[in-house]
């Protein structure tokens, strides 16, 4: 997933068009994509990036070593920083993994300035990424259990209403949900399949704990379904949810 979460946070930060000179705060920075797309198209006069994994603060400094970003351990429902600390707070693919996202909603809302913005998205893990869409739908078809692992069962979180919800109930004004979507163009399906194979995520996960043969029928099945050009390359795209709110 991180060449696209790397391209989506270069969209991301072009289309919030933040004027330049302003304190920005990377909540879940993890290894520093985010922060990097920041201090490359926004110009800040400072980045701030916090994650609860020391080791993904470790390669976010070797990754970003831009004075201007500094990077804290932290969680994102307790921020280690006053009220009203900064002009712009941003959080990437990470609300939904966070065991009280409303605690979270309220920390950045607390920590964003009077009129700055407070604005995250999440994968459309239900329908939007079309890469787990389609691996799902097939192994569903051959085992039906397996629709009960689809990360958009898994994450509500990642659904227009509940997700402007959680901006409205933190007490941020003006709390609008829009889509951002991707190209996720593979070389051949090799370039798909091969991630599946890596036994992180529940995708994998679930396929490395099925026989050879099942694994092979999954393939063989997303194969002939799979959209692809004359020159082999597969075109997806992905969409995440994108909300945004004043303080």
């Amino acid at each position: 997933m991180g060449r696209w979460s790397r391209r989506l946070a270069e969209t991301f930060v072009r289309q919030l068009d933040i004027p330049p000179g302003r304190r920005w705060l990377d909540v879940g920075c993890g290894t520093g994509a985010l922060t990097a797309a920041v201090l490359a198209a926004a110009d800040p006069v400072e980045v701030a990036g916090v994650d609860p994994s020391e080791g993904f603060l470790a390669s976010a400094r070797e990754r970003v070593p831009d004075p201007r970003a500094a990077f804290t351990v932290a969680d994102a429902r307790d921020l280690p920083f006053p009220d009203d600390r900064f002009d712009v707070v941003v959080s990437g693919l990470v609300l939904n993994f966070v065991p009280d996202p409303a605690a979270a909603a309220a920390e950045i809302k607390r920590v964003t300035a009077p009129g700055g913005r407070a604005v995250a998205y999440l994968w459309d893990l239900a329908q939007g990424m079309e890469m787990l869409r389609c691996f799902w739908d097939a192994a569903a078809e051959l085992d039906p259990a397996a629709a009960e692992l689809h990360e958009g069962r898994r994450y509500p979180l990642c659904r227009p209403e509940p997700f402007g919800r959680l901006w409205t109930e933190a007490g941020l004004k003006q709390a609008v949900v829009d889509e951002l979507t991707i190209p996720t163009t593979f070389r051949d399906f090799d370039d798909y399949w091969q991630p599946f194979l890596g036994r992180q995520g529940p995708a994998p996960a679930y396929l490395a704990a099925l026989p050879e043969e099942q694994q092979g029928r999954i393939r063989e099945l997303l194969r002939s379904r799979l959209p692809a050009n004359p020159d082999g390359s597969i075109p997806l795209t992905a969409r995440a949810w994108v909300v945004s709110g004043t303080a």
